[in-house]
């Protein structure tokens, strides 16, 4: 398993906001595609939160939970 995969394998993630690069459904696919899992809503058990263009609450209630936000960007690169 390469080190990129580790950061997917078993973490949670929700998306917030649109995505350039790629459809919601396709980022969720890539998540799982790795081991990973998606939610539709913040909570504690959520590892990262992948911050789109126009981030709605998600991306505030993240914030005030402290769990980490990443950009489209960082996304795409872990993914690859």
């Amino acid at each position: 398993m390469s080190s990129k995969n580790k950061d997917i394998y078993g973490k949670i993630f929700v998306l917030t906001g649109s995505l350039r690069s790629l459809t919601r459904d396709g980022a969720k696919d890539k998540i799982r595609g790795l081991g990973g899992k998606t939610a539709e809503s913040v909570g504690k058990k959520v590892d990262y939160v992948v911050v789109g263009a126009e981030p709605g609450s998600k991306f505030e209630q993240a914030r005030k939970l402290g769990i980490k936000t990443i950009s489209e960007d960082e996304f795409v690169r872990m993914v690859k």
